[in-house]
C-alpha cells in the first residue's frame, strides 16, 4: 500500500524522487519522506504529515529540491504501526544515522526484536515496526563478513567496470548481506529500500510478499514498487520475486536470493508510457478513466474474438484449453470491486457455460478450510495483481494441488507470476483509488472466458456469436451511455447532501448495487447499503423514508418487472428514487424524474452500462462536496498488506 522509490544516477536525485512521490499518490498515504546523499557524502532527510506537495514545500525551504546528490529513497506512507506523524514517517534511520530504510509491509515479530536491540543499546524514536530494520542492518553491517561466493553466484549481471570492479572487491557486497543478515531474523512481509552512508553509491532492495522493481536506465538506475514511478526515467523494469534481493549501482544491478543464490534476469520493455498516467485535460484521474472505458474494452478485445466460430481466443489459457475442458466447479476469489467484476462472471458462467461457480471474498477465503474437489479451478482477480488476500488464496489453492488463474491487469505482478494460467486486462495504468476502467475490463474478461469454456460444452455457434457481436458494439455503446453526463450532473446537484443511501438490482445487477456502493463509500463518504432488490422486504424496507433515497437498476431485461415492483414499494413509502433504466423507457418517470439511460444490450453485459452512470453520479457529488477524489481518506489503491 506505501509507495517507495529509490534512485542513483547522473541527474539530480530530489526531483525525480518527488515526482516519483506523485506518480505513487494514488495508493493512499497519510505521510511521506525522503533522504538523499550528496558528493561530500552528507545526508539530508526531511519527512512531513500530510501530501507529498507538504514534502516538497520543506525541501524548497532548505533549498534541496534543486540540490546536486544523485542518490535517494523516499516513501509515502500509509498507517499500520503508529499514527501519521512526522516521528513515524519514513524513511527510518539506525542510531547512528548511517542507515535509512523505507518499508511496506508488517514485521510480524518487530516486538521481541525491538525488545533485544533496546537491551543491547539501541535507541528507537517511532512506533513503527520498520525502524526495526535499520537497527538490524546496522547491527548486522557491523557483524558481517563478505561471505564466500561461488564463481557463479558472484558474477555480476551487469558488465560495465564498475560492476567487475565491484565483484573483485572481497568487500564488495558487505552492505548486501548485512541486509540479507538482517532479514533472515525477520519474519513478516516486506518491500523494502536501504541506503547507507558507508557505501554512499549503493541501494539495496528486497522483497517478500509486497510488489518491487527496479527501473533499469542508462548511467541511472531505480527502484520502486509500482512502474508508474519509473516510466519517466526508463521503461525497462525487472519485477523482484518473494524472497530476493538486489543491490543497485548507477551502471549496474546485482540479484541474489535472501540465502545468496545468484539470479540471473533480464530486464522487459513497459507497455505503459509515461504519457499514459496524466490527466490528459480532465479534472482528475477518476474521470479521465471513466471516459476511458470504451477504449479498455476494445483493449481488452481485441484480437480475442473468432466470430465465424462463436469463440473466444485467450493465449494466456490456450495451452490448458483440454484441462479446462474438465472443469466442473470454480471458486473466484477477489476482493473490493474486482469481487463484484466475480460476482457478474458467477453469472455469465452458469448461465451461459453451465458451470458451478463460487465467488469468494478472498480476506475470508484464506481464513477458511476450503473444501477442494477434482477438476476444481480457482480464478483471482486484482487490478494490480499484488492484493496481499488475493494472492493469499492463490497460494493456498496451489498448495492443495488446484489449478490457478489470474485476470490482473499489471504484467509481471505477483498474482501474474504465482498463478498457472492468465489472462490480462490491457486496460493500461488505472491512478484513481476508485477502480472504474478496470472493473469493465474484468468483466470484460468475464464475457470472453464464458464464451471460451462455453464453447468447450453446450454453447451454441450462433450463442456465441451473439455474445461476440454485442462485445464489439458495446465500446460505441459506453460512448452512448457517456454522453447523458449533462443530466447527470444535474441529478448529482440535487443529492449531493444526501446523509446515506440504498442502492439496488437484480440478477447482473444485483452485483452492480454493490459495485454503486463501493464508490459512494470511497469518493462520496456517503454511508451506503447495497442489497439484491428481492431481499428489501426482508429488513431494509423499514429504513425506507423521504430522508433515504434509493438508486435503483432496473433495465428493461429479464427481471424489470420485479424490480418495478420495488420502486411501487418505495414510492408508497415516501422515499425518493434515483433510476436507471433502458433508453425509451419513460415508464419510470411515473415513480421519479430522476432517472438515468443506458443503451440496450445483451442481458449479460448489461452491468458494462448500468455503471457508467453510477460511477459519473458518484463522482460528481464527490466533486461537489469538494472532496478528494483520486485519493479518498483512508484508502489505498493496491492492498499489499493485511
Amino acid at each position: 500500500m506505501c509507495g517507495i522509490i529509490g534512485y542513483i544516477g547522473k541527474q539530480k536525485a530530489v526531483p525525480i524522487l518527488i515526482d516519483g512521490l506523485k506518480r505513487l499518490e494514488y495508493r493512499g498515504y497519510d505521510s511521506s519522506g525522503l533522504v538523499v546523499i550528496d558528493a561530500d557524502k552528507k545526508h539530508h532527510i526531511e519527512r512531513k504529515v500530510g501530501k507529498v506537495a507538504n514534502l516538497e514545500s520543506a525541501l524548497h525551504a532548505t533549498g534541496y529540491t534543486l540540490h546536486d546528490a544523485g542518490i535517494g529513497i523516499a516513501h509515502t506512507r500509509w498507517a499500520t504501526h503508529g499514527k501519521p506523524s512526522e516521528e513515524n514517517a519514513h524513511p527510518h534511520a539506525d542510531c547512528k544515522n548511517e542507515f535509512w530504510v523505507a518499508h511496506n509491509g508488517i514485521i510480524e515479530n518487530y516486538k521481541e526484536l525491538k525488545d533485544a536491540l533496546i537491551k543491547e543499546g539501541h535507541v528507537f524514536k517511532s512506533e513503527t515496526d520498520t525502524e526495526v530494520l535499520a537497527h538490524l542492518v546496522e547491527k548486522a553491517y557491523g557483524e558481517t563478513r563478505h561471505p564466500e561466493r561461488s564463481e557463479g553466484s558472484n558474477k555480476q549481471i551487469d558488465s560495465s567496470p564498475a560492476a567487475q570492479n565491484d565483484k573483485g572487491n572481497g568487500n564488495g557486497h558487505k552492505f548486501l548481506s548485512a541486509v540479507q543478515n538482517a532479514l533472515s531474523l525477520v519474519r513478516g512481509t516486506f518491500g523494502l529500500v536501504v541506503m547507507s552512508a558507508h557505501e554512499p553509491d549503493k541501494i539495496i532492495a528486497a522483497r517478500n510478499s509486497s510488489p518491487l522493481l527496479l527501473g533499469i536506465g542508462n548511467g541511472e538506475n531505480m527502484i520502486a514498487s509500482d512502474a508508474s514511478a519509473v516510466v519517466a526515467i526508463t521503461r525497462n523494469v525487472i519485477y523482484l520475486n518473494d524472497g530476493e534481493v538486489a543491490e543497485i549501482t548507477k551502471d549496474s544491478y546485482h540479484i541474489e536470493t535472501l540465502a545468496a543464490a545468484q539470479v540471473e534476469r533480464k530486464p522487459e520493455a513497459l507497455e505503459w508510457e509515461a504519457t499514459k498516467i496524466e490527466k490528459g485535460g480532465h479534472e482528475h484521474f477518476m474521470h479521465k478513466e471513466i471516459f476511458e472505458i470504451p477504449e479498455v474494452i476494445e483493449n481488452s478485445m481485441r484480437g480475442r474474438i473468432i466470430m465465424e466460430d462463436g469463440r473466444a481466443k485467450l493465449g494466456g489459457i490456450e495451452r490448458a484449453k483440454d484441462d479446462l475442458r474438465k472443469v466442473e466447479r470454480i471458486i473466484i476469489a477477489a476482493c473490493g470491486t474486482a469481487n463484484v467484476a466475480g460476482r457478474v462472471g458467477e453469472y455469465m458462467l452458469e448461465e451461459y457455460a453451465g458451470i458451478p461457480v463460487e465467488v469468494e471474498v478472498a480476506s475470508e477465503f484464506r481464513y477458511r478450510k476450503p473444501v477442494f474437489t477434482e477438476h476444481n479451478l480457482l480464478i483471482s482477480v486484482s487490478q494490480s495483481g499484488e492484493t496481499a488476500d488475493t494472492l493469499a488464496a492463490v497460494k493456498e489453492a496451489k498448495e492443495k494441488g488446484v489449478p490457478t488463474m489470474g485476470i490482473v491487469n499489471v504484467v509481471g505482478s505477483s498474482i501474474a507470476r504465482e498463478t498457472g494460467l492468465g489472462v490480462y486486462n490491457h486496460a493500461g495504468p488505472e491512478i484513481s483509488v476508485a477502480s472504474t476502467k478496470a472493473f469493465a475490463s474484468q468483466v470484460t474478461v468475464f464475457a470472453l472466458l464464458t464464451m471460451f469454456l462455453g464453447r468447450q460444452r453446450e454453447m451454441s455457434v450462433v450463442m456465441g456469436q451473439r455474445i461476440g457481436e454485442a462485445l464489439q458494439e458495446l465500446p460505441s455503446l459506453v460512448h452512448r451511455a457517456l454522453l447523458t453526463e449533462p443530466a447527470i450532473i444535474e441529478i448529482a446537484k440535487k443529492y449531493k447532501d444526501i446523509k446515506s443511501l440504498l442502492t439496488m438490482g437484480r440478477k447482473y445487477n444485483a452485483p452492480i448495487a454493490t459495485e454503486a456502493a463501493i464508490k459512494f463509500k470511497e469518493v462520496c463518504y456517503i454511508p451506503t447499503i447495497d442489497l439484491p432488490a428481492g431481499e428489501m422486504k426482508h429488513g431494509t424496507i423499514a429504513l425506507i423514508d423521504k430522508d433515504f433515497p434509493t438508486l435503483i437498476i432496473a433495465p428493461e431485461d429479464s427481471v424489470y418487472e420485479k424490480t418495478k415492483s420495488n420502486l411501487e414499494e418505495i414510492k408508497a413509502r415516501g422515499g425518493k428514487i434515483i433510476a436507471i433504466t433502458t433508453e425509451g423507457n419513460e415508464e419510470l418517470k411515473a415513480f421519479t424524474p430522476d432517472v438515468m439511460y443506458i443503451p440496450k444490450t445483451l442481458e449479460m453485459l448489461t452491468p458494462i452500462l448500468s455503471v457508467i452512470p453510477i460511477y459519473l453520479l458518484a463522482y460528481h457529488i464527490a466533486r461537489l462536496r469538494g472532496n478528494d477524489i483520486d485519493k479518498p481518506r483512508n484508502l489505498a489503491k493496491s492492498v499489499t498488506v493485511e
